[in-house]
């Protein structure tokens, strides 16, 4: 799902290291129907780049399972075929089980866009260690993330700036300063990614599957898709529907709705999540240290962003935590119901001046890591959703739009109102309003919602059965908070999605869990 924070720019700067790695992984010499006959060469996992987000090597799993790399060749322009190539990296845990009940490879996209799959799946892996009695679990860095083609735009110093900046202008001069950044954002993709731009489509994304899976030695795809995964998920389905295995949706981006109408959208779901974040704090036994009561608690968050937008506080030195860090970390933290008590320890720390947990937090949403580096995701995000949405938001029209955004949310709304400005001026067309998912003759789909989830409502769900088509989407309702269902460890929601895709067992349409 398109990142609530998406990104509204910095400013342009030409670095060598951006100039480098242009277009990572261009040429090769794998042409054609070649492709599909390429031989994958796995080996041990090197330590994530900088664009995947840094950090070590993936540990091995509990029983000293080794997680193994391969690069895939992919034709950088699905039209040429036959034309330069891209590198698509790629992560695999084999089946533990019995090789006679091996049913194939099970390819995770984890969401974003923008996400690198070959970092999240190692460090979430034993979440889906169940499904690894059947499957290699499979992940990769779709094209234009991480070490994938990886999109580049700005800096890390410039990205610092940007992150700081006011994402809800008051006025005519901050109006100009943020599409003035849009701007010079845009242009610095264009100017560092150029080649790369026009084909990171989600139809292209879902090209690239239906060539892993040739690759993989696979039939039919089986496929676990998160958050805007379950929009790829959707868009394979459509394109290769005879080609779909056994599949789960879950955290389900609506693909009925225009990027305006998504955004909307978000506002009512992030406010949704907010309220019952107050409402819990306030309920609990020793009181909570934030507010009297829900209410309390949200006017003294709105009164923190306010006094923000005037003041800003010490962050982590040098940056300061103005009211665009504040709410890309309170974001952050409605992502998941375990985060809720930092959330609270870091608006404490913000009301006595402290803007440390909050800027943390900030930082985690845009892949910043602590030595300063940011991945590549805040590119990817703005230049796959670029490609993908057709419509262009004038400030006109987003100004006219400012009324219903804030009747959805006071404190989310109007950040999310100008986050449609973020395409204006792209250097490549978008392709549609909404993504086309219907996949008539498609085997069943399970489609998870949960109803406390803020950043893909659940409504999401519901739409994705209907669009998808008469026999395909079987819906499972997960009640519950937090972003996604199945990584909240509810044994209902568990059950159904391994029963599904270890032994075909399709569950009741309109199942709820809870």
């Amino acid at each position: 799902m398109p990142n609530p924070s998406r990104p509204r720019a910095a400013a342009l700067t030409a670095v060598a290291l951006l100039l480098s790695s242009l277009v990572a992984g261009c040429g090769g010499d794998a042409k054609g129907d070649d492709l599909t006959e390429q031989k994958l060469s796995w080996e041990d996992c090197p330590e994530p780049s900088q664009a995947q987000g840094g950090g070590n090597a993936p540990s091995p799993l509990a029983n000293g399972d080794a997680w193994r790399c391969a690069t895939m060749k992919a034709p950088l322009d699905w039209g040429d075929p036959r034309g330069d190539t891209i590198d698509i990296a790629l992560v695999r845990a084999g089946a533990r089980g019995d090789e006679r009940r091996r049913i194939g490879s099970l390819l995770f996209n984890f969401g974003g866009p923008g996400g690198s799959g070959v970092t999240r799946l190692p460090a979430s892996g034993e979440t889906y260690e169940a499904l690894r009695t059947r499957y290699d679990l499979v992940s990769f860095d779709p094209r234009g993330v991480g070490r994938s083609a990886g999109v580049r735009c700005q800096d890390d110093q410039r990205l610092d700036a940007f992150f700081q900046q006011d994402l809800t202008p008051d006025d005519a001069a901050e109006r100009t300063a943020l599409l003035d950044s849009t701007k010079e954002f845009n242009e610095a993709c264009e100017e560092h990614s150029g080649k790369v731009l026009p084909h990171v489509r989600t139809t292209d994304a879902a090209r690239d599957l239906d060539l892993m899976r040739q690759v993989l030695g696979d039939d039919k795809l089986y496929y676990f898709g998160i958050s805007y995964g379950t929009e790829l998920g959707g868009v394979y389905a459509h394109l290769f529907p005879k080609k779909v295995g056994r599949a789960v949706f879950d955290a389900v981006v609506d693909p009925t709705r225009t990027p305006e109408q998504n955004a909307l959208a978000q506002a009512k779901g992030f406010q949704l999540a907010l309220d019952n974040y107050a409402e819990d704090c306030a309920a609990r036994s020793e009181g909570c240290a934030v507010g009297a009561t829900a209410q309390d608690v949200k006017n003294r968050i709105a009164a923190l962003l306010d006094d923000l937008d005037a003041r800003p506080v010490p962050g982590i030195y040098p940056r300061e935590l103005t009211q665009g860090t504040a709410i890309n970390g309170i974001l952050q933290a409605l992502y998941s119901k375990e985060l809720w008590p930092i959330l609270t320890e870091g608006l404490q720390q913000a009301y006595a001046g402290d803007g440390r947990i909050l800027t943390l937090l900030s930082d985690s949403l845009n892949g910043r890591s602590q030595n300063g580096e940011y991945s590549n995701r805040t590119a990817a995000n703005v230049a796959i959703n670029c490609a993908d949405e057709k419509p262009r938001y004038s400030v006109a029209h987003i100004q006219r739009r400012l009324p219903e955004f804030r009747a959805a949310s006071a404190l989310f709304g109007e950040s999310l109102a100008w986050g449609m400005a973020a395409c204006a001026g792209w250097a490549v067309p978008g392709a549609a309003d909404h993504p086309d998912v219907s996949a008539p003759g498609a085997a069943p789909i399970l489609v998870v919602g949960n109803t406390g989830d803020p950043a893909t409502p659940y409504e999401g769900a519901r739409a994705m059965v209907r669009a998808l088509g008469s026999g395909v989407g079987v819906e499972l309702t997960f009640k519950g908070q937090g972003h996604g269902a199945y990584s909240r460890e509810n044994k209902c929601v568990r059950t159904a999605v391994n029963g599904y895709l270890l032994d075909g067992k399709v569950p009741a349409a309109g199942t709820v869990c809870s």
